[in-house]
């Protein structure tokens, strides 16, 4: 028993980066700059950062100690653009919400943090939480260290109607809803700037905006707008003179194009998008994050689990939907990251959304791109980010399989490299 414990135990820590460098002997690297995988590759790292990735020569290498990745595909670090890391999944009772502590969000937070790291995915753009800010407290302590997570860009709190689709529900008075859960309630352009900046004062990354009603908030309608494209827009200047973007969680088609003109980076969900959002997406040059998985996922574990018969109904008339719009916005060349919103479904189970977006038009190398590149490109961040280069973040995920070969392969993660340290991946937990 004591033995089993210690190997848990050891298995939970980081290998920890050096400064001396670092070098990784991989069997197969998928270049997503390129489109192409290469063989026999070494990637060299030092101090948290790739300084660089060469063919493999007996010669070069003789006598220097390798990393030995060779059985395994070695990809950029995933990202994921649409998580909930703190608290935990509460659908079937909404009462749970309100008793929710903050404090207990950032625990828990921490382990769904590790979970996702483990799952090979090293960035997350975090969408918001009921408890506010318990995201910045949660970002803050990976990036210190103290905790082993994905790196986070947050947003912090919701601004939403009063009752709207980033309350805690439609249906609770909002009277009986804590102050910290309604910090980005506001109407009209005057609160909206208002509230923006009352949460970029709290140290987010960038704004989030609940521009419709949601399939989760009970007595919130998908198709209805709950802002016009002159709010956002508020909320967009508010937020850029400070050099920050805005995001709209967007259902219906005429909520996502107030959403596209008012100015914001990317639209979150997109479930309804008709032909005129999906042109006017691509001529803004504004991303889609479409979460296309996790219906599936609502649909089968929240009726087990008696989640309400309202979100689930409005899960089943959403669902196909976005699927058929992710297919067309695919074909219209529209700019597409990698989202799941995790948290709704367990989070480490990330990878599930890779084979949907294979089934619905991407090749496994659009697929992966989608959470690498076009992810770093989503969040500005492509000089640290999103691919196996020089220069950038030395954050590798080690696949037992080639996920282009097989797009499943995704979630067979054996190691992780984050910022140069190396963490077992979940393959390694699920084994013991």
């Amino acid at each position: 028993m004591r033995i089993a414990t210690t190997i848990a135990t050891l298995l939970l820590l980081p290998l920890a980066a050096s400064a001396e460098p670092h070098l990784v002997h991989a069997g197969k690297v998928i270049d997503v700059d390129n489109g192409r995988v290469l063989t026999d590759q070494v990637i060299t790292v030092a101090d948290g950062k790739i300084l660089s990735l060469a063919p493999y020569a007996a010669k070069t290498y003789a006598g220097r100690a390798l990393e030995d990745w060779t059985a395994f595909t070695v990809a950029p670090g995933f990202m994921d653009m649409h998580t909930h890391l703190s608290g935990d999944i509460q659908f079937a009772d909404t009462e749970a919400y309100l008793r929710a502590k903050p404090e207990d969000d950032v625990l828990i937070g921490a382990r769904n943090a590790r979970e996702t790291l483990e799952a090979g995915f090293t960035t997350v753009r975090d969408v918001g939480s009921y408890n506010a800010f318990t995201d910045v407290a949660l970002r803050d302590a990976i990036a210190k260290g103290w905790i082993p997570g994905p790196r986070m860009f947050v947003a912090g709190a919701y601004v939403t109607v009063p009752g709207g689709g980033g309350e805690v529900s439609g249906l609770i008075d909002a009277a009986r809803i804590p102050a910290r859960m309604r910090v980005g309630v506001a109407k009209g352009e005057t609160e909206v700037s208002a509230k923006t900046r009352q949460i970029l004062d709290n140290g987010v990354d960038w704004i989030k905006m609940i521009v419709t009603g949601a399939v989760l908030t009970d007595g919130t309608n998908v198709n209805q707008s709950e802002y016009s494209e002159a709010e956002v827009r508020a909320a967009v200047e508010t937020a850029g003179k400070r050099g920050h973007f805005v995001t709209a969680h967007a259902h219906g088609a005429q909520g996502i194009k107030n959403a596209i003109r008012g100015g914001v980076r990317s639209i979150e969900h997109a479930s309804l998008i008709d032909d005129e959002g999906i042109a006017l997406a691509k001529a803004k040059g504004t991303w889609l994050v479409m979460d296309i998985y996790n219906g599936d996922y609502i649909d089968s574990v929240g009726r087990a689990q008696g989640w309400s018969a309202e979100s689930l109904q409005k899960n089943l008339d959403t669902t196909e939907a976005q699927r058929i719009g992710f297919s067309k916005a695919l074909k219209a060349g529209v700019h597409l990251a990698y989202g799941t919103d995790a948290g709704v479904y367990p989070h480490g189970d990330n990878a599930r959304q890779f084979p949907y977006m294979v089934r619905y038009g991407m090749t496994p190398m659009q697929a992966i791109q989608a959470a690498t590149l076009e992810s770093a490109r989503l969040l500005q961040q492509t000089r640290q980010l999103g691919s196996i280069q020089a220069g950038k973040s030395a954050d590798l995920v080690a696949l037992a399989c080639n996920p282009i070969e097989a797009i499943a392969c995704t979630a067979q993660v054996v190691w992780v490299m984050k910022d140069g340290n190396i963490y077992p991946g979940k393959a390694q937990h699920d084994k013991h």
